[in-house]
């Protein structure tokens, strides 16, 4: 395959991948996904990613229709991404995507929940371990993965994600690790430790050269010792030999047949000399490596494995870790097209600290199993979700959002039980508070194509009416309502305007969200659940009621006095009343 075939690389990236991997090795970076390598040879983390994500989902990158879609998932990924237990896994979860089968999604699901067994049976102290042992081998590279699926047979952790580990062989391995730390050297030489004669003749090549530096000195220091000409030669011998672990032979064979005076005699001796072990190591190298290569070889089998089962591993606690501290579970795959939520959390906010009311929600023909008072309607396709500012619709947007893409990623999703019936493109659409021509156009472009295209749907948009007068916000809200039941799409439309939408089609309902009054300490108290088929009401008294409370000066609160008459001051006062503020 030629790389230029890969979405999101040119004629630039290609000839950067050509020039620094080779074609073939930098196509088997992508089709592997690779990032350290596609890194390593001049792309940015953001780039590698992007094009992984596009070659290893494919067609299925398409669910995420429009740039909100799109965020929300790279929010997951990033979520995600903060367990991982080392940066490869860290950059093996940004890559994941949405899957293309329903097998696909609930046997990765499958594997994560399992994984999330494994790793809470563990003690402390166990997990303090296995932490440590991903630390320690976080350099990447085969000598890494063998050592920590080394140090994780020595940790004792053998069931479930685990057993792929606890299966090789320690005794083989261990033979790759000395052989792997050998041939791992720097420059290409055989690393220190591999071999005691050649750490030896190291060691040796090294004094004498350092005594080859200086060899005035060296010849000051013999011929002090000397007792004439004649006892030269063997005190140069005995000096040599005390100063370093070379032997005596060896320094004889490098002295000279002549030399003019004593200084170029010791100077001859130890280049010589030096030159000798210079030899006598290059070929020890020679043998030691070869020997290891030979050990390499003979545990080529069980070192693959090794590192696909440390990746593996690596991948799935990670991704077990984000589940069991999200209390994520298993979403329940459905033929019917259907998203319901029993108890569901919004990650973003779980994730910032910020207490969470769960909610049941569904539209489509679902299969709950809730009491009926708090169950969602089973007969419509779409709903208008009204109610309160700052009630949480579009929270419950995203929320539904994050639950059909974690399902379709095949990760287990933020609620007691969810149905979910897998579509083909996710349309979730924020209010954008940009009110013109040019956003208007750009909207209808991003979230009506979809709908029309073949394949199924799930709409989530909000607040239409922000970016057109509320008139045509209606007229176009309610088309896209009629469009949605009439493709057969899924959806929930965020708006203030349900009145203005009568009537609806049978297909589709009226659920709301309502403020329920002030805390004492005037913050807006809501029941963020629905109500099905009923209409949530804007409660500007309640807004008004906190603007009163705090006020500034007299002349500032009589004009929200003011508005408080215009809104209800009855309302306004009731609800000061309920708070238990007076002024």
């Amino acid at each position: 395959m030629r790389l230029e075939d890969y979405w999101g690389i040119g004629p630039k990236t290609r000839d950067l991948l050509a020039d620094e991997l080779g074609v073939e090795r930098a196509v088997e970076a992508i089709e592997t996904a690779d990032t350290r390598a596609l890194v390593a040879a001049g792309l940015s983390q953001g780039r590698a990613t992007r094009i992984l994500r596009r070659a290893q989902g494919g067609e299925a990158m398409d669910v995420l229709a429009t740039r909100d879609t799109r965020e929300v998932y790279k929010e997951i990924l990033d979520l995600a991404g903060e367990y991982a237990l080392t940066e490869d896994a860290a950059s093996r979860i940004r890559i994941l995507t949405p899957l293309g089968s329903r097998d696909e999604m609930a046997e990765r699901i499958d594997r994560i929940l399992e994984a999330r067994e494994a790793w809470t049976a563990l003690d402390d102290e166990t997990r303090a371990t296995v932490e440590a042992a991903f630390e320690e081998g976080a350099a990447g590279g085969e000598l890494a993965a063998v050592r920590t699926a080394l140090a994780l047979a020595e940790a004792g952790v053998s069931e479930g994600v685990f057993e792929p580990v606890a299966e090789l062989d320690d005794a083989v391995l261990d033979d790759a690790a000395a052989a792997l730390a050998g041939l791992s050297g720097d420059d290409g030489r055989i690393g220190g430790g591999a071999d005691d004669r050649l750490d030896s003749l190291r060691a040796t090549l090294a004094s004498v050269e350092d005594m080859a530096a200086t060899p005035e000195s060296v010849a000051e220091e013999v011929q002090s010792g000397a007792r004439g000409a004649d006892d030269f030669r063997e005190t140069l011998v005995r000096h040599v030999t005390s100063e370093t672990d070379v032997d005596v032979a060896r320094v004889r064979e490098a002295m000279p047949g002549e030399a003019t005076d004593a200084g170029d005699f010791v100077a001859e001796t130890l280049r010589a000399l030096a030159g000798d072990l210079r030899t006598a190591v290059e070929e020890r190298e020679a043998e030691v490596a070869d020997r290891l290569e030979d050990t390499l070889e003979s545990a080529r089998g069980e070192v693959d494995a090794a590192v696909a089962a440390v990746d593996d591993v690596a991948l799935y606690v990670s991704l077990a870790r984000f589940a069991d501290e999200f209390d994520l579970g298993r979403p329940t795959f459905v033929d019917r097209e259907t998203v319901a939520v029993e108890n569901a959390r919004n990650l973003s906010l779980v994730a910032g600290g910020v207490p969470v009311q769960s909610v049941t929600y569904g539209i489509g023909d679902h299969d709950l199993d809730v009491e009926a008072a708090s169950a969602p309607p089973r007969d419509h396709r779409v709903a208008v979700l009204t109610g309160a500012n700052s009630g949480g619709k579009t929270t419950l947007l995203e929320t539904l959002c994050q639950v059909q893409l974690l399902a379709q990623m095949g990760l287990p999703v933020p609620a007691d039980s969810a149905e979910v019936g897998v579509v083909d493109a996710v349309v979730f659409h924020r209010r954008h508070a940009s009110f013109n021509a040019g956003v208007l156009e750009s909207t209808l472009r991003s979230v009506v194509p979809p709908l029309t295209d073949e394949g199924r749907t799930l709409m989530l948009v909000d607040e239409f009416e922000a970016i057109t007068e509320p008139g045509s916000a209606a007229d176009l809200l309610h088309g896209l309502v009629r469009l949605s039941v009439d493709r057969s799409a899924l959806g929930v439309f965020v708006t203030h305007l349900a009145d203005d939408l009568e009537p609806l089609p049978p297909e589709a309902r009226v659920d709301g969200i309502f403020a329920e009054g002030l805390t004492p300490d005037l913050d807006l108290e809501v029941d963020y659940q629905p109500r099905f088929e009923t209409v949530g009401r804007s409660t500007p008294e309640f807004i008004v009621s906190r603007l009163v409370a705090n006020a500034g000066d007299r002349g500032e609160r009589a004009g929200f006095e003011m508005l408080a008459e215009a809104v209800g001051e009855e309302a306004v006062q009731r609800t000061l009343s309920d708070a238990r503020w007076s002024p």
